[in-house]
C-alpha cells in the first residue's frame, strides 16, 4: 500500500498544512500563494511522515538540507503538538528545493502517507472501515471522531459521498484550511489500489467557499472513477476460501452434468448449486407495532433526543432531562441548548439530512464552567417527519466524566462508552508514557550531539599537541615507539634582547607580546605545512619533514622563516613601541623522534641536528635567517636569494661556513604570508594543496608533493580560520631504525629538544 488514510493522521496533515492560498505553490516565492497564517496545532506524526517521504524518495542529503534551516528540527515526537507553520514551511521549502509544484508533491505525500500509517500500525483499523470504497470513505468521519479521543487537538476534515443520478460517485471534501486537497487523490487512489484492487482516478469538479457549514470553509468536489483491476494485478488475494470452494464445486458439477444436459438445463443446474450462498435473499421483517413502552425506551436509551423539522424537541431520554432540564419546556428548540460541533453544518433539518451518514457531535453548556458533549447518529423518521438523535456522552477519560458531573452508572449497560472511557484512560496513560520516552530520546540525542562536539574540541586540542597518528595510538592505550628520520630541516628562533624586555615590562605585557607573535607563527605553520615542535619562553622550534617525510622540507622551512621575519615586524616591543626583532637559525640533518612523558606527553626530536640548529640561531644576527652548510645545499638551487656569511666559529662545532637567507625569488611575500587566502576564500591556497590521498608517512620515504622551485605547499587540513594545528595522519609511521648512525651523530646526555 502506498499512502495512508489513517483517520487522525490523515485529518491531521490536511488540516495541518491546508492553509495555502489557492494551493498552487510554485517554483518561485511569489507563486507560493500562502495568504493566511493559522495558529492551529498539529501532532508530530504528520511531520514525521513528511520527513520519511523526503528521506525515502529524495535521499538523506535532501532532508539534511531542510533540517539545517532555522525553522526545522531533526526529529519530531509523535504525540507532541506543533504549529501549522512548521508543516507549511516544510512543504514549501521541500517544493522549492526539489523544484516541483505543490500539487505534485502533496499527491505524492498522500500516497506515502497511506503507507506510513500502515507501517505505524493502522492497517488493520483501516481495512475494517468498509467492504468497498464508498463505505470506506463514509466511515472516515467516524474514525476521525474516535481518534479524537486520544488526539484531542485534532481538527479533522470531513468527507461525504454522493451518488449522482447518472451513477457517478462524487466525493465532497470539507476542511478548515485551504490548498491541501491534492493530498486526497493520492490517498484515495492508494486505498482503492491496495484495499479494493481498483484503479481510482479523481478529478476536481468544483472548489469553492463552503456555504453549507458554519464559517468560511473549503469545499472541494471530486469526481471519482473506479475501475476494477484484473485479479493478477492486485496485491491481495481477493478470493476467500469459501468462494474458492464454491467455484470448485460449481466446476465439478458443471463437468458432471455436461454429458447429460445442455443449454438451459445446464445453466439452471449450475445456478441452483449452493443457491443460498450465491443469492442475497435476506429481507428485514418489521413488527406491526412497536413492542416497547415509552418509559422503557427512555430508560433504555437515556441519551436520545427526538425533534421535528422546526427543531422543536418532542422527546428526550431520562439523562438528557437530568442534565439539560430546560429541554422539557414547551416550544423549546434544540439549537437553544446545543450547537453542532461535527460536522460543522448549520443547525437546520436540511443540512442535517444532507450529512445524515455522518456522526454528529453536539455541545451543550450546563453552566459557565461545564460542557456536555454528545456523540451519536441522526435517524430521519419520514412518517413522523421527525429526527431521532441516538447518542451518548462524548468522553475521553475518567477525569472528563467527573468534570461533566457524570458517573459510569449514568451510562446504559449496553452503551460501549463505558468500556471506551476505561480503555481510553489506559490509552492516554500509554500515550503520555510514550511521549515522555520520545522526549527523553530527543534529550539523549541532543546530549549525544553536544558530547560529540566536545569530543571534537578535545581531539582538536590533542592533535594540536601531538601528531594525529601518535595521539590515536595513545588514546587506544598503545605504546608509541620512537623512529628516526634520515633528513629533515629544523628551525629555531628567539627574540632579540628578550631578557631586557622582561626586566623592564610587566609580565602581562610579555604574555601579550608572545601571544601575538606565536599566533602569527602558528598560522604560518599551517600555510607551509610544517610541524611545530615546541615553544619555551621566546624560543620557537619547528621542523620540516617530520613527522611526514617530504623532499621539500628545506623549502617549506625556509619560506616559513621568511614569513616569520615579516610577521615579527607586526609585533611591537612593549618598551620602545617599535617592531621586535628575531634571530632565526636553520639546519638540515637526521633526527630521532618520539613521545616523551606520560602526564604531559610531547612529540620531541633528539640528535645532533637539534644542537646545530640551535647554534645557528644563537650565532645569528638580529632580523637575519642563518643557514648551515647542509641547509644551504638544499636551497641553493631552489630559487632563493642567499648571501654567504663566511666562516665563523660555532660553539661545539668549530669553524663553519654559514649563509644568510634573504628572500625567495620565485614566490611573492603575499604568498609566503598566505594573504591571498584571506581574500579569495582559499581559492589560491586550494590550488597549492595536495590531493586528498593517504600519505606515505614512513620515515625515509619522502612525499612527492611540492616542486623544488620554492612554491609553497599547504596541507589539506590547513586553513586560516583554524587556530590549532592538527596533522591529518591516521596510520603509524614506519621507521628505519638501522639507518641512524649513533657514533657519527655524537649523541650525549645534553642532546634534547632545547639546549
Amino acid at each position: 500500500m502506498r499512502s495512508c488514510l489513517s483517520r487522525d493522521v490523515f485529518q491531521m496533515f490536511r488540516d495541518a498544512c491546508c492553509n495555502v492560498g489557492d494551493g498552487k505553490w510554485g517554483k518561485r516565492e511569489e507563486q507560493l500563494g500562502i495568504t493566511e497564517y493559522f495558529c492551529s496545532l498539529q501532532y508530530g506524526f504528520i511531520n514525521s511522515c513528511l520527513q520519511s517521504l523526503v528521506i525515502e524518495r529524495f535521499g538523506q542529503d535532501t532532508w539534511d538540507k531542510l533540517s539545517s534551516l532555522p525553522v526545522f528540527q531533526d526529529t519530531f515526537n509523535t504525540y507532541t503538538v506543533y504549529d501549522d507553520i512548521v508543516t507549511l514551511s516544510l512543504v514549501q521549502e521541500t517544493c522549492s528545493l526539489l523544484d516541483i509544484s505543490a500539487d505534485v508533491f502533496l499527491k505524492l505525500f498522500g500516497e506515502h502517507f497511506f503507507s506510513f500509517c500502515k507501517h505505524a500500525g493502522y492497517d488493520t483499523m483501516l481495512k475494517t472501515l468498509g467492504g468497498n470504497l464508498v463505505e470506506f470513505i463514509g466511515n472516515l468521519d467516524a474514525l476521525h471522531s474516535y481518534l479524537a479521543l486520544s488526539y484531542q487537538e485534532m481538527n479533522a476534515p470531513s468527507f461525504r459521498v454522493e451518488m449522482a443520478d447518472d451513477g457517478k460517485m462524487l466525493l465532497h471534501y470539507y476542511s478548515d484550511r485551504k490548498g491541501l486537497y491534492h493530498i486526497v487523490p493520492g490517498i484515495i487512489e492508494a486505498v482503492g489500489r491496495d484495499f479494493f484492487n481498483s484503479k481510482v482516478t479523481m478529478t476536481v469538479l468544483n472548489q469553492s467557499e463552503e456555504d453549507e457549514r458554519t464559517g468560511k470553509k473549503e469545499h472541494v468536489v471530486f469526481l471519482v472513477k473506479q475501475t476494477k483491476q484484473a485479479r493478477g494485478t492486485g496485491n491481495q488475494n481477493h478470493s476467500s476460501p469459501r468462494e474458492e470452494a464454491l467455484f470448485r464445486t460449481m466446476r465439478e458439477r458443471c463437468v458432471s452434468l455436461a454429458v447429460k444436459k445442455s443449454g438451459w438445463d445446464l445453466i439452471r443446474a449450475v445456478v441452483t448449486t449452493e443457491k443460498g450462498s450465491l443469492q442475497c435473499t435476506f429481507s428485514p421483517c418489521y413488527p406491526n407495532k412497536l413492542w416497547m413502552e415509552e418509559t422503557t425506551f427512555c430508560n433504555a436509551f437515556p441519551f436520545h433526543i427526538v425533534f421535528g423539522e422546526d427543531l422543536k424537541v418532542r422527546q428526550t431520554g431520562v439523562n438528557i432531562q437530568k442534565f439539560v432540564p430546560g429541554l422539557q419546556a414547551s416550544n423549546t428548540t434544540l439549537d437553544q441548548y446545543f450547537t453542532i460541533i461535527h460536522p460543522q453544518v448549520t443547525f437546520t433539518i436540511e443540512s442535517i439530512r444532507k450529512f445524515i451518514n455522518s456522526q454528529f457531535v453536539l455541545k451543550s453548556y450546563k453552566d459557565k464552567h461545564t460542557t456536555l458533549k454528545l456523540r451519536g447518529q441522526m435517524l430521519w423518521m419520514e412518517s413522523l417527519r421527525c429526527m431521532l438523535y441516538l447518542c451518548s456522552p462524548k468522553l475521553r477519560s475518567l477525569q472528563e466524566l467527573k468534570d461533566v458531573g457524570l458517573h459510569l452508572a449514568d451510562l446504559a449497560q449496553h452503551d460501549v462508552t463505558r468500556d471506551l472511557v476505561l480503555l481510553n484512560q489506559q490509552r492516554l496513560a500509554e500515550m503520555e508514557l510514550t511521549n515522555q520516552l520520545e522526549r527523553k530520546k530527543e534529550e539523549l540525542r541532543i546530549l549525544s550531539k553536544h558530547l560529540e562536539a566536545e569530543k571534537q574540541k578535545t581531539e582538536t586540542l590533542l592533535y594540536a599537541m601531538l601528531p594525529r597518528h601518535i595521539a590515536n595510538q595513545l588514546k587506544d592505550g598503545k605504546s608509541v615507539e620512537a623512529g628516526d628520520f634520515e633528513v629533515c630541516t629544523i628551525l629555531f628562533s628567539d627574540v632579540v634582547t628578550f631578557t631586557n624586555i622582561c626586566a623592564a615590562c610587566e609580565p602581562i605585557d610579555i604574555v601579550h607580546m608572545l601571544n601575538s607573535m606565536y599566533s602569527k607563527f602558528d598560522r604560518l605553520t599551517n600555510i607551509h605545512d610544517i610541524y611545530k615542535v615546541e615553544t619555551i619562553g621566546d624560543a620557537y622550534m619547528v621542523v620540516g619533514g617530520v613527522p611526514v617525510p617530504t623532499d621539500t622540507h628545506a623549502v617549506r622551512v625556509a619560506n616559513f622563516a621568511l614569513g616569520m621575519r615579516v610577521a615579527a615586524r607586526e609585533v611591537t616591543n612593549p618598551i620602545t613601541g617599535k617592531p621586535i626583532q628575531i634571530r632565526v637559525g636553520l639546519h638540515t640533518g637526521p633526527v630521532l623522534a618520539g613521545v616523551v612523558g606520560e602526564k604531559m606527553p610531547r612529540y620531541c626530536l633528539f640528535g645532533d641536528t637539534v644542537n646545530t640548529a640551535s647554534r645557528m640561531e644563537s650565532h645569528g644576527l638580529p632580523d637575519h635567517i642563518h643557514l648551515s652548510p647542509s641547509t644551504y645545499s638544499e636551497l641553493k638551487d631552489a630559487g632563493f636569494n642567499i648571501q654567504k656569511r663566511g666562516q665563523i666559529e660555532v660553539k661545539g662545532k668549530g669553524q663553519m661556513n654559514t649563509y644568510f637567507l634573504l628572500g625567495n625569488l620565485l614566490v611573492s611575500e603575499d604568498s609566503i604570508m598566505g594573504r591571498n587566502c584571506l581574500h579569495t576564500e582559499d581559492s589560491q591556497c586550494q590550488s597549492n594543496k595536495e590531493p586528498d590521498k593517504e600519505p606515505d608517512v614512513r620515515a625515509g620515504t619522502p612525499q612527492e608533493d611540492t616542486p623544488s622551485n620554492g612554491a609553497i605547499a599547504r596541507s589539506p587540513s590547513s586553513s586560516d580560520t583554524i587556530s590549532p594545528f592538527a596533522w591529518d595522519i591516521t596510520p603509524p609511521y614506519e621507521t628505519n631504525k638501522n639507518s641512524y648512525n649513533k657514533p657519527e651523530q655524537k649523541f650525549n646526555s645534553s642532546l634534547c629538544v632545547l639546549l
